[in-house]
């Protein structure tokens, strides 16, 4: 689609090129002239607003960041069964339906769950996550080149690209990176939200 959109935007600016050395060129210029470059140049100028909106609706897809990291699937051993369960759940879910590259789990001041790519480093809350508990809201960063903060997400997965962070209360949170700048969708959000909810629910019983 996105192909297809430039091929548009460039057929439409070389009409209307065309239809203007046409006119540069012409050694007299009639009514008859003037209308047809008139409809020429406003077909041209159609096909290069077309192609743009094209380009809008159907945008070309980021590509994946070649992250530094290891397939891996850490479970903290103390929970429960039906916690071990749900975790082990809902992580494959979040990483099979959605763009995420790695998901962490962090409650009662300790990691409980690493899935997807993950690192040998140790995660410690920083200020956005902090703003997150504190705000009690989802925290999406689209692209983290924009966030002079970004860094406290290393200890999750060095360089991620994007990132969702949504309290698990005051008691922990739900971390999830992405393989690419803006690769999370609202429906991506909704089930994220919708599962750490859930999942607070079983982690304090």
């Amino acid at each position: 689609m996105y192909k297809i959109s430039s091929l548009v935007i460039i057929f439409g600016s070389f009409l209307l090129i065309l239809s203007i050395i046409n006119i540069i060129t012409a050694n007299q210029v009639n009514p008859t002239l003037v209308r047809a470059e008139t409809i020429s140049g406003m077909a041209s100028i159609a096909l290069i607003t077309i192609g743009y909106l094209w380009t809008e609706i159907n945008p070309k897809q980021p590509s994946k960041a070649n992250l530094d990291g290891k397939e891996g699937f850490e479970l903290c051993k103390k929970l429960t069964d039906d916690q071990r369960n749900e975790l082990a759940w809902g992580s494959k879910q979040i990483l099979t339906a959605t763009a995420a590259s790695t998901v962490l789990i962090y409650w009662d001041n300790k990691v409980i769950l690493r899935r997807g790519l993950i690192s040998e480093k140790i995660f410690e809350p920083g200020e956005i996550c902090k703003r997150s508990i504190d705000q009690n809201r989802l925290i999406s960063l689209v692209n983290t080149e924009l966030f002079p903060g970004r860094d406290e997400f290393d200890g999750v997965l060095n360089n991620l690209p994007a990132v969702i962070v949504y309290p698990l209360k005051n008691r922990g949170l739900t971390i999830v990176g992405g393989w690419s700048k803006r690769s999370f969708t609202n429906s991506d959000e909704k089930w994220i939200s919708g599962w750490s909810d859930k999942l607070y629910v079983l982690l304090s019983k």
